[in-house]
């Protein structure tokens, strides 16, 4: 019996990521929702995402050993006011963004992709409103396959 992969070796790692980030970000400088937002976005940022996204998925502790982790994540949405048809756009986009990317489409692989969209979205919408005070030490989040291991007929 073989170890379940992470979602990180699952989707294809750093390379798949990055496209995926490379693909995404495409989209949202040419969204009129999206573009207000990200319009200064360094040129680091899309390596940023594709970084973090992969300690998420299991994947190299780099965005937390050498960007700062959690609290620097935090800082980059601390004040922007999200709205929720920001959210739910950035959401969508990047679910979609996914095809073009070439990340795997099986069902189960997507699930945990969207789920970990969805609770992320949300807690960054929360934690760009005026007056949160989200906690300023947690670890980077970990997120595993769910209810759903992949399935290798």
């Amino acid at each position: 019996m073989t170890a379940t992969p992470t979602l990180y070796d699952w989707c294809g790692g750093h390379d798949a990521l990055l496209r995926l980030t490379e693909v995404f970000y495409d989209r949202v400088l040419a969204d009129p929702v999206l573009e207000p937002v990200f319009r200064h976005m360094g040129p680091q940022h899309r390596e940023h995402v594709a970084l973090w996204l992969g300690e998420v998925f299991g994947g190299p502790t780099t965005y937390t050993d050498e960007l700062g982790g959690y609290p620097s994540m935090l800082r980059h949405h601390i004040g922007l006011a999200i709205t929720e048809e920001q959210r739910a756009r950035w959401a969508g986009m990047i679910a979609a963004s996914a095809d073009e990317a070439g990340l795997p489409d099986d069902p189960e692989f997507r699930s945990a992709f969207v789920a970990y969209v969805e609770w992320g979205t949300r807690i960054a919408k929360a934690n760009s409103a005026e007056g949160a005070t989200p906690p300023p030490e947690l670890p980077t989040p970990r997120w595993g396959w769910g209810e759903a291991p992949p399935y290798e007929g």
